[in-house]
């Protein structure tokens, strides 16, 4: 039987974030002024995070994230977000 692990995260679409703007410039070398919460910036944490195993299964961006980890839902108020809810699965070693 497969046995699967879990790991949930808040991943932020920021060029400024760690190793964003240096894969950015590989990535697209004539993007000269990307927009700063360009989703292309999660890219190096997102790849670091399959090179651990972990398989994306669901990302959703969410309006805020409060201060004990809780989720503002925006609903119909038309807001704006650069942070992620990110849910990955890899297979669990075999016993």
């Amino acid at each position: 039987m497969e046995r699967w692990e879990y790991l949930t995260k808040f991943i932020q679409a920021d060029v400024k974030s760690e190793g964003a703007q240096a894969f950015l410039k590989q990535y697209r070398p004539n993007w000269k002024n990307p927009p700063r919460f360009t989703p292309e910036a999660m890219m190096p944490e997102l790849d670091d995070l399959g090179n651990q195993g972990w398989e994306l299964v669901h990302m959703e961006p969410v309006a805020e994230v409060g201060r004990n980890g809780d989720v503002f839902f925006a609903g119909d108020t038309g807001m704006w977000s650069s942070t992620y809810f990110c849910v990955f699965k890899r297979r669990k070693p075999a016993i």
